[in-house]
């Protein structure tokens, strides 16, 4: 007999927005209640930075990133639980998060190239998840999956990402941090390519003064109703 997650129906969900907006434990926390796969798109464009900078490629010069863009295999798993990613068979779940990495991933994840390459992957993973699939990123619902089932995009104040953030990083300055993240907004939004934008049809969820769990209830809510209309 068929559980009502069983039965429900497959969703693909887009949920995007800067970093601090309480994303990816969303994302997390709502693909593991309604028993859809989960992907972290941000961690693949780590992960090639990562490898970028392991092997020495110049990152000021976008055409030296361009050249190697298709190099590195990188694995995702999409188990909300444990999610997973590997560069070549090595796990670099941590190594991604260094702020070495963090400093660079905007300037390799603005080459067009690197973008149509990642792109492909994160389609082709959305596509295969059978029992619909919740995936987080910047230009999910504008170029990576434009005809999602649900579109939706967070937001909060600088002042509470930034806060949000520094606990996150134990002991870090939240006026640094805020700083950090409003240039890593200015990089994203303005790329030629794939810029960080709020779809037209994106529901959109302003978390500034939402706790976890209320974000999380209202998300769950919005996936819900969109399985029931299919």
């Amino acid at each position: 007999m068929e559980t009502a997650a069983t039965a429900a129906a497959a969703v693909i969900v887009a949920i995007d927005g800067p970093s601090g907006t309480g994303k990816s434990s969303t994302s997390k926390a709502v693909a593991s209640q309604l028993g859809l796969s989960y992907l972290d798109t941000g961690a693949q464009y780590r992960a090639i930075t990562w490898w970028m900078v392991n092997n020495g490629i110049d990152l000021d010069d976008p055409s030296a990133i361009a050249a190697v863009a298709g190099k590195a295999d990188i694995v995702s798993g999409t188990d909300p639980a444990a999610p997973t990613i590997t560069v070549d068979g090595t796990d670099v779940a941590a190594p991604i998060r260094t702020s070495e990495v963090t400093s660079k991933v905007s300037a390799v994840s603005a080459v067009p190239e690197v973008r149509a390459r990642i792109t492909e992957l994160q389609r082709s993973i959305a596509l295969g998840a059978e029992k619909g699939i919740v995936v987080e990123g910047r230009d999910i619902g504008t170029t990576v999956l434009p005809d999602a089932d649900l579109k939706i995009f967070l937001t909060a104040s600088p002042e509470a990402r930034a806060a949000r953030r520094s606990g996150e990083l134990k002991g870090s300055d939240v006026k640094a941090t805020q700083e950090a993240l409003v240039a890593r907004d200015k990089a994203d939004s303005s790329r030629k390519t794939s810029p960080l934008a709020k779809a037209g049809d994106a529901v959109e969820v302003d978390t500034s003064d939402l706790t976890l769990q209320q974000v999380i209830e209202c998300v769950v809510t919005l996936v819900e109703e969109k399985r029931a209309a299919k």
